[in-house]
């Protein structure tokens, strides 16, 4: 009796295990690549917020300080624009490192099956 349960919970642990290994892949390309974009996309938005790049460009043509004259909108004018430039390049950088980030997810699982067979030819 101790037998057979033995090997019967043993069979049920070893089907476990491949239907995990099968479940993997799609795992990864489904679910947790869905996962990953929600995170990056929640990840730029916050960074966006920090850097406040949206409040920049929706008060580009309001003067700073209250100074209504031509003089004081230009250099408003001016500053802004250059702290636009500064923040959207900032925010660019985070955008390239969130895409390879992506793109990273989704060839590390044939780098690391070709590392294996590289090793496994090497032995």
């Amino acid at each position: 009796m101790l037998n057979s349960n033995f090997l019967a919970q043993t069979g049920k642990i070893f089907l476990q295990i491949i239907g995990k290994i099968i479940y993997f892949p799609i795992w990864w390309y489904s679910l947790g690549f869905g996962r990953l974009i929600k995170s990056a996309g929640r990840f730029w938005r916050n960074q966006e917020r920090s850097l406040g790049f949206l409040v920049w460009v929706k008060n580009i043509f309001v003067p700073m300080y209250g100074q209504r004259d031509w003089m004081g909108r230009i250099i408003s004018f001016v500053v802004r624009l250059v702290q636009i430039i500064a923040r959207g390049i900032a925010l660019l950088f985070w955008s390239l490192i969130l895409i390879l980030i992506l793109l990273l997810w989704l060839v590390f699982p044939f780098l690391l099956i070709v590392a294996t067979i590289f090793q496994l030819i090497a032995v």
